[in-house]
């Protein structure tokens, strides 16, 4: 509850920060104050421990555009008024509640649209869905003094209206939705029109009692999900920030308890946070790192959440050193990387600098040239190793890659210098112990040693350089005295001398 205070508290203040970014700063990012109004809105509710149904049909307007309309609400108080002066009004408030539901029907909603969430929509064109009639109808019962609830499963909305003491489900998407339970009108029409299955009052744990300003909250939900369906993440952040200011204190319609085992009504503050990372996680998919660092720098500061941020920020600098990392701008890597130290925690700084020291000793690996190369290598590896930024394995993989190529470089053309990376090999060996691998190579530089020994010898021998043929045949006896090759050059050598 402490972070839940925190976050509401700053929601009061958001005034000043963001503009001294956005003056130094392009791109914009989205708005992180809330909306005056929400702020207006939520201390009207806090004064009047609730709101009237004039105030309700205001602010649901709001939530639906930005701005109430007067004529918008003149249709509201229109309705509201030839309900309360129709001849045909029912005396009793139950049947006043039904009477209400079929009149909408008749005279304002025209055709069921599961994502037209909005009022001002809904008034000028009939379009609604679950929760814009829910609250319209929520209002309309409550300019006639019925108390209503909203309902909320797990991707559908209600009412409930509370008449002596007896609670009424009214699903408002349907004529014949008051009271639904048992009409066979409402079941045969409900589910096709909807998509949606009528949850009864008996599985409470599929459903949850919300207030009449969380229902009206509702508004804001379906926008966010209008939008982050097509990836218009941007736009989803302010309306994530006007839900919460509105909502502060009033997300209290449930218990802990059942909160923690419904989940079904999403937490306005947790929501807001998932629309921030939602669009900074807009950012790194489409390679704006460095942007999506500077929005967790901003935002936090507004909405802290330590962690998560952290989190987000540890992938962001990760993602743009890969992508670095992947241009060959290694240099550029670490310096990006270094730049970002204040913004890292501890744990993660060592993260990334073991992940960026490894990449960095195996791109100069891959550059090793000579002998002095694989030293400069190999010394980079034991200091990774005794900073512990690499593990024995790794370096030890390392070495074995770093003394590998430092022999292939040693034994290139034009030098084709076999004796040095045998000696390379040996040394590591002698240093840090034998492998398969280095064992492997060994053998196979030596047989190209003496593959070579054999060589210059036969093109000596053709020359008919005998004397110099036998010099070299001799050395490499002195070095490999049970190779075949060179044991068969000394036989031919032997026969010509008999001669």
């Amino acid at each position: 509850m402490k972070k839940k205070k925190s976050i509401i508290a700053l929601l009061l203040f958001l005034f000043v920060p963001i503009a001294v970014f956005a003056q130094t700063r392009t791109p914009a990012f989205p708005r992180l104050q809330p909306d005056p109004k929400a702020l207006e809105y939520y201390h009207l509710g806090q004064r009047n421990n609730g709101y009237t149904w004039t105030q309700l049909a205001e602010i649901s307007l709001w939530a639906s555009s930005g701005e109430a309309a007067a004529s918008n609400i003149e249709r509201i108080q229109s309705a509201a008024a030839a309900i309360r002066n129709s001849p045909d009004l029912p005396a009793g408030s139950k049947e006043r509640a039904e009477f209400i539901l079929n009149y909408m029907h008749r005279n304002i909603l025209r055709s069921y649209s599961i994502y037209q969430t909005r009022m001002d929509i809904m008034l000028t064109t009939g379009r609604f869905n679950c929760v814009s009639s829910a609250v319209l109808y929520t209002i309309l019962c409550r300019s006639l003094g019925i108390e209503t609830s909203g309902v909320v499963t797990k991707d559908h909305a209600f009412v409930i209206v509370h008449i002596d003491e007896e609670n009424f489900d009214v699903e408002t998407t349907n004529a014949f939705g008051f009271d639904p339970g048992n009409r066979r009108e409402f079941h045969d029409q409900f589910g096709r029109l909807t998509g949606f299955t009528y949850v009864p009052a008996q599985n409470y744990r599929d459903r949850q009692t919300i207030l009449p300003i969380e229902l009206v909250s509702l508004i804001f939900v379906n926008r966010i999900a209008d939008h982050e369906r097509q990836n218009r993440f941007a736009e989803s952040v302010p309306i994530a920030i006007d839900r919460a200011a509105l909502l502060q204190g009033n997300f209290n319609s449930s218990t802990e308890t059942e909160k923690s085992t419904q989940g079904i009504f999403s937490d306005p503050e947790q929501g807001l946070m998932d629309r921030l990372f939602n669009f900074g996680g807009m950012l790194l998919r489409t390679g704006r790192e460095e942007d999506g660092i500077r929005w967790a720098n901003t935002a936090s500061l507004i909405y802290p959440n330590e962690e998560q941020w952290q989190d987000f920020i540890f992938t962001a600098v990760n993602n743009n050193i890969t992508r670095l990392i992947r241009a060959n701008r290694i240099v550029d890597a670490r310096t990006f990387f270094e730049a970002q130290a204040q913004i890292l925690t501890q744990e993660n700084y060592t993260r990334l600098d073991a992940i960026l020291t490894d990449t960095e000793i195996l791109h100069s690996a891959n550059s090793i040239k000579t002998a002095q190369d694989g030293d400069t290598v190999i010394a980079s590896i034991e200091l990774a190793l005794s900073e512990e930024k690499m593990s024995e394995a790794r370096a030890a993989e390392l070495i074995n890659f770093a003394v590998q190529k430092t022999a292939v470089s040693l034994s290139a053309a034009p030098a084709r210098d076999w004796k040095a990376a045998i000696s390379y090999i040996e040394t590591a060996i002698e240093r840090f112990g034998t492998n398969r691998e280095l064992e492997t190579a060994l053998r196979t530089y030596k047989s190209n040693l003496a593959a070579d020994y054999h060589n210059r010898f036969a093109a000596e021998w053709n020359r008919r350089n005998f004397d110099e043929a036998e010099r070299i045949l001799n050395e490499g006896l002195a070095e490999f005295p049970d190779n075949r090759q060179l044991l068969s050059n000394m036989q031919t050598m032997e026969r010509h001398r008999a001669r």
